[in-house]
């Protein structure tokens, strides 16, 4: 597996070379000149060349390392690290893969460390290269481009998660409720939390980026993350949206499952009724008393026959019409 993906220094917002740690003496201090590196899934000993190159915090480096970290924006010392998460649909398993993506800003560098299922940013790096006079603002603008086509990913997984609702919904009102459909409300709910979680701490994240009192992000670039900041609240409003159209349709399945269980009872208590008419009859018929009414008449047993089944039909008129069967 390649652990340095890409290695480039760019002056003026345009690529000079692809570089390394021979090449770069240091790094670059010369204005307009700044090194973007992508790693994936980079070894200990890998870390520990950029943590000596670039002068990376030891607990930066270790969360980079071990990666599972909660999004969160912290700075150490001239150093400015990021945590975001990553997500993609996968239509195979028809199931959300995350993945992370850790960064490191400083004062004429940006490195950036991919974990998990997370697409390269190849065509992040062609687009910023197609506008040199914007890429030329530097790591700030190129930690921008990083960060907006992340978030950009999951408006697809939205999207996605959006048809799912469709479908429930359509179980919920048009197809006989069921308990599977109950299970595919939960694991609906259980996915949406993930990308709540996920996209949450992306506004603060924003908010701090876009303070002026952070000085490795340029001025001129930090109007940029507003962009960001408005798709992160747009996510997050279709995240509480859904869910709140998930708990709706979780409801209603449960009071349909209830109207079903109700009318299920309601049946058998017709019916029960019903089979109580015959029942009552026999049971006074079948008593061993000497002298009962009818017995010695010759049409005794089809009148009380006759009698009833009439009064069956006339108990099973009166529930069915009253919408009991």
């Amino acid at each position: 597996m390649q652990e340095v993906v890409n290695f480039i220094t760019y002056t003026d917002g345009r690529r000079v070379a692809d570089t390394g740690f021979e090449e770069l003496d240091g790094g670059p201090k010369s204005p307009g000149k700044f090194v973007w590196v992508g790693l994936h899934e980079p070894s200990a000993e890998t870390l520990k060349q950029y943590q000596k190159q670039f002068r990376l915090h030891d607990l930066a480096i270790e969360d980079a390392l071990r990666a599972h970290q909660r999004p969160k924006v912290e700075t150490y010392g001239d150093t400015l690290f990021i945590v975001l998460r990553t997500a993609q649909m996968n239509s195979v398993l028809h199931r959300i893969d995350f993945g992370e993506t850790h960064f490191f800003v400083g004062d004429h560098f940006l490195i950036t460390v991919r974990h998990g299922s997370s697409i390269a940013y190849t065509d992040v790096r062609s687009r910023c290269e197609s506008t040199p006079h914007l890429l030329k603002k530097g790591q700030g603008f190129a930690l921008y481009a990083v960060m907006d086509a992340i978030v950009d990913q999951y408006f697809p997984v939205l999207e996605a998660l959006e048809e799912d609702l469709l479908e429930i919904e359509d179980k919920v009102f048009n197809v006989r409720p069921t308990r599977e459909t109950t299970e595919d409300i939960y694991k609906l709910k259980r996915q949406l939390l993930e990308v709540k979680r996920a996209v949450s701490p992306l506004i603060d994240i924003c908010n701090r980026l876009i303070r002026y009192d952070i000085k490795l992000i340029p001025e001129e670039t930090q109007p940029y993350f507003r962009d960001i900041y408005d798709h992160s609240l747009r996510i997050n409003e279709m995240v509480d949206h859904t869910r709140e159209l998930l708990n709706t349709a979780l409801e209603a399945n449960f009071s349909l499952l209830s109207i079903m269980q109700s009318e299920v009872s309601k049946k058998f208590a017709g019916w029960a009724a019903i089979i109580a008419v015959p029942t009552m009859v026999a049971g006074f018929y079948g008593m061993n008393f000497k002298f009962m009414p009818e017995l010695n008449w010759e049409y005794g047993y089809p009148a009380v026959v006759a009698g009833t089944l009439v009064l069956c039909f006339v108990i099973f008129y009166f529930f069915r019409r009253a919408g009991w069967l």
